[in-house]
């Protein structure tokens, strides 16, 4: 178990961009990951946007099957999130996911989002293991 974070989000890109993702394991199959509101993720009503709630999962989630398999590239087939709840600027929030099934190809995983404690949003998802290097992979990966 990692006891501290560490910024994961070092080349340019959308997370980089808006703020950065810090991430730590806790067990070969459970992964935190966490991010700070800043005002451009708000919506129009001054909650965080959904939308930025989606990638920072997107992005958290992913992070986990890529470590859960030995950092092989992987990419996102589906992903189910339920918004439960709010957060505004200046919040953290924190992701916790847990890897449910990995098969040869893809990886089966189940993450929360916690702001204050509370849940904010759950998530379902499968990430498909590719069978490439980290050297093929295009500027973005």
């Amino acid at each position: 178990m990692s006891e501290n974070f560490e910024q994961i989000s070092q080349k340019k890109g959308f997370m980089k961009h808006n703020g950065g993702l810090m991430f730590r394991n806790i067990s070969q199959n459970e992964f935190e990951f966490k991010s700070t509101i800043n005002e451009n993720h708000l919506n129009a009503a001054g909650i965080t946007h959904g939308g930025y709630i989606s990638a920072l999962i997107d992005a958290g989630a992913g992070t986990s099957a890529h470590r859960a398999t030995d950092n092989a590239p992987c990419v996102t087939i589906s992903l189910d999130i339920k918004f439960i709840g709010a957060s505004k600027a200046g919040d953290e929030l924190i992701g916790f996911v847990k890897i449910l099934k990995k098969t040869n190809t893809l990886v089966f995983l189940y993450c929360d989002i916690k702001c204050n404690d509370k849940i904010i949003a759950s998530a379902s998802g499968v990430w498909k293991i590719l069978k490439i290097k980290p050297s093929e992979l295009g500027p973005g990966g």
